[in-house]
């Protein structure tokens, strides 16, 4: 049975809110990966270049250890775009984590960014985030859910998929 969620996506897929609700409805505590980058890869992406695995490698690392240093259920917020890199994340908590993968149209990611201010991430990145984006396998211990609805919907979603992915852990609503 997982303790560790990992809600992952696109730049503007909404991994924060998503994952904030989420940590709320499983009673556990919410982690924002962005907080775990080094500095110089923030400055990186502020000046609209993207990240190369090199730059990603000590981020996602730092990211898993400090997920797995908790106590109780954690959900993070990372884009863990590749399977390369959720499987860095996952071997660096040293235990079972369950990713929840926001899915939406560009369109759709291309207006929530549009419309949100104070955050490093440009829009100019959106086209890179999905050239690099590599969907969770059915393989992979993963649910996906869809973005197309408020907040409060895609939580309800995300919990249901998490029930039918045969998880053990007793989903009550908090």
């Amino acid at each position: 049975m997982a303790r560790l969620f990992v809600v992952m996506g696109v730049a503007g897929c909404g991994k924060s809110s998503i994952g904030e609700a989420l940590a709320e409805k499983l009673g556990g505590l919410y982690l924002d990966g962005d907080t775990y980058h080094p500095a110089q890869n923030v400055a990186k992406m502020s000046r609209g270049e993207p990240l190369t695995d090199d730059d990603r490698w000590p981020w996602l690392e730092r990211f898993g250890r400090e997920m797995h240093n908790r106590d109780g259920i954690v959900v993070g917020g990372c884009s863990a775009l590749k399977r390369a890199y959720r499987e860095c994340i996952t071997k660096a908590a040293g235990e079972r984590t369950c990713f929840v993968y926001l899915s939406g149209s560009r369109d759709l990611i291309r207006a929530r960014m549009d419309a949100r201010t104070g955050h490093f991430m440009p829009l100019s990145l959106l086209d890179s985030q999905f050239a690099t984006l590599e969907p969770p396998g059915t393989d992979e211990d993963a649910v996906t859910v869809e973005i197309d609805a408020p907040v409060d919907a895609i939580v309800a979603r995300a919990m249901a998929a998490l029930k039918a992915s045969g998880d053990e852990r007793d989903f009550n609503d908090k």
